[in-house]
């Protein structure tokens, strides 16, 4: 009973089997494909025979009865047509993978045009005789006999044609007819001990069921062809973030020169009034590309999942002014009452991502100044301190042109620019905000907006950060660290060295030092810096850059610091932004970092905290 309730179960799999190719719409362009088809219906048929055949034995009254023959006769007809069938898709396989395939007509005329019409003719004619043993019936004859050698014979001649093309022996197109030789091994050996458990269909029907699997079928190709999809388009992520990188850099290091020379042209007295105008343009428009460059970099770093959260320790008030003294300058001539107002209760030293908390605020101060034609802008920071925690409140307030309650929604969506058409003026991607609202809830923060059209936009951003010193434990050195000495010319008899390959940024970084009174001397490489120094220059300040030929900054650092007596304070100038670049330069030895384009400011700023000396010192 066992053996027919396989059969049953095998005759319904290979029903909703040949269903499923159908609607799957197998590829029935290839020849082993139609053969397979052939294959499936092949089995269908034989699995009903063997049902058939199972309740006829246990219905007759004489095993001498025509039907019960007839049915015995046909399924012997099964095996050899299975067996040809199979033999059929083993060669139109090889034949393809040769190809070869204008060979197939005649392999197929041969199998079933004159060797298997012959054998099913002496399975219908020849008679069939009946043995039991032990209550198991067996049929005896020439007809038996002749179906096993066929069997057998076309198992062999498989084997042997695979095996002279050993290169396709491991194909998986070939792993059924392997399957199919252990599979007969083992269903020989469970009949001979239970002849009563008759396996070979099923075990036939189990091989074309394992062969959907090896052959074109849509479920797998589509597998194939998603991975490949998936394969191809994390490529072409990396090569555009290479790109952009790549990208970012041969932008920023024409810009160093656009945004330094136009800045000396600009500070220059008794400019015609339209120069002066001009080069205000050209300062302001570099600045606008470079936030642009900035922005993509940052967008495509984000949806890479490449932007990382970098825990520091840094001192968040010094920060946040310092920078706010720098997004002032973008104010320009307009009107506006520029405020910062800091909490005094705002701990002293946090740890958290300090790059990325500057530039939310920087997008924040920046998209004010932008909108904002006249009035104030005023930024507040207030928080919450609650165990090591300190939940900071910085809000953005505007007199500014205001958004319309309907485009709040967008206001945080990527490339979105809101009232284009009213403020064409204000250059810009429309990815500052999406990039804020991403890197607030990146650090597990909210941001959140009120804006009255026409008349101002309030923007709210709570951020948690930890505490690392909530006062500063030395009240004294806070004071020799920010308070300068006013001395009346720090710099004059100063000897600063700058080490740049491009002859243009080395044009650049000296007439941004041209006010200093610095004696200034240039080298275009790290080795020429190295034997400067060995040869016994003695410097105050080193401008070293990073990316360039035989040496790079760092590995030019590295060989300073191994020659004896050289304390130089050396600031790294690169053109490569990326995020935690100051805290590895300083990890790395340098001084200090400055990110190319740099304005006066900025270079100003570095160079005062290293070469002015401080209060009490």
């Amino acid at each position: 009973m066992s053996s027919v309730s396989l059969s049953i179960g095998a005759v319904i799999y290979a029903v909703f089997l040949l269903i499923i190719c159908i609607i799957k719409k197998v590829n029935l362009l290839r020849i082993e494909n139609k053969v397979y088809f052939a294959l499936i219906i092949t089995s269908i048929v034989g699995l009903v025979l063997d049902c058939i055949s199972f309740f006829l034995t246990f219905s007759m009254q004489s095993l001498n009865n025509p039907i019960y023959e007839g049915i015995t006769k046909l399924m012997l007809c099964y095996y050899d047509i299975w067996c040809f069938v199979f033999l059929l898709y083993i060669i139109a396989v090889l034949l393809r993978k040769q190809n070869k395939l204008n060979l197939y007509g005649k392999y197929k005329k041969i199998l079933f045009f004159f060797i298997l019409p012959f054998l099913l003719l002496v399975n219908l004619l020849c008679p069939i005789q009946y043995v039991v043993e032990n209550h198991v019936i067996f049929p005896q004859g020439i007809s038996v006999m002749l179906c096993y050698a066929t069997a057998f014979i076309a198992v062999i001649i498989m084997i042997i044609l695979l095996l002279k093309n050993k290169k396709y022996i491991f194909d998986k197109e070939f792993i059924p007819l392997w399957l199919l030789v252990i599979l007969s091994s083992v269903v020989i050996a469970v009949q001979f001990i239970f002849p009563g458990l008759i396996l070979i269909t099923a075990m036939e029907a189990f091989d074309t069921f394992i062969m959907y699997f090896t052959i074109e079928n849509p479920d797998i190709k589509m597998i194939e062809q998603l991975n490949l999809a998936k394969d191809i388009a994390e490529k072409a992520n990396h090569a555009k973030s290479d790109f952009l990188s790549s990208m970012s850099h041969e932008i920023r290091t024409p810009l160093n020169a656009i945004v330094g020379l136009s800045e000396d042209i600009k500070d220059h007295k008794g400019l015609p009034k339209d120069v002066e105008d001009e080069a205000k343009d050209i300062v302001a428009a570099s600045h606008t590309l470079l936030e642009i460059v900035g922005n993509i970099l940052d967008i495509n770093k984000i949806e890479s999942e490449k932007m990382e959260i970098i825990e520091v320790p840094y001192h968040f008030k010094e920060e946040i002014l310092e920078l706010a003294k720098i997004a002032g300058t973008r104010i320009g001539e307009k009107p506006i009452d520029y405020q910062i107002h800091i909490a005094e209760d705002v701990p002293y030293e946090l740890l958290g991502d300090r790059v990325h908390i500057k530039q939310i605020v920087n997008n924040l101060l920046t998209n004010a100044i932008k909108y904002t034609e006249q009035g104030t802008i005023t930024l507040h920071v207030k928080c919450i301190n609650q165990n090591n925690t300190s939940l900071l409140i910085i809000t953005c307030q505007d007199t500014g042109r205001g958004i319309k309650a309907e485009n709040i929604e967008k206001l945080f969506t990527k490339f979105e620019r809101l009232g284009v058409e009213k403020t064409s003026t204000a250059e810009g991607t429309g990815l500052g905000l999406a990039i804020t609202k991403k890197l607030v809830e990146m650090m597990g923060g909210t941001i959140n907006v009120q804006s009255q059209y026409g008349k101002g936009s309030i923007f709210m951003v709570q951020v948690p950060q930890k505490i690392s010193k909530l006062v500063n434990p030395n009240p004294n050195e806070e004071d020799e660290d920010i308070e300068l000495l006013k001395v009346d010319d720090p710099y004059s008899g100063k000897r600063v060295l700058i080490v740049d390959d491009n002859k243009l940024n080395l044009k650049v970084a000296k007439v941004a030092l041209k006010d200093f009174n610095f004696m200034l001397e240039e080298c275009t490489s790290g080795t020429m810096c190295l034997e400067k120094i060995k040869a016994g220059n003695q410097y105050d300040l080193i401008l070293m850059d990073i990316m360039m030929p035989e040496m790079s900054g760092e590995t030019t650092l590295s060989e300073l610091q191994k020659i004896e007596g050289f304390h130089t304070p050396v600031i790294a100038l690169t053109a490569d932004a990326i995020q935690g670049a100051q805290e590895k330069y300083l990890q790395e030895g340098f001084t200090d970092y400055v990110s190319k384009p740099f304005t006066k400011e900025i270079i100003k700023e570095k160079i005062d905290r290293i070469i002015l000396p401080r209060k009490g010192k």
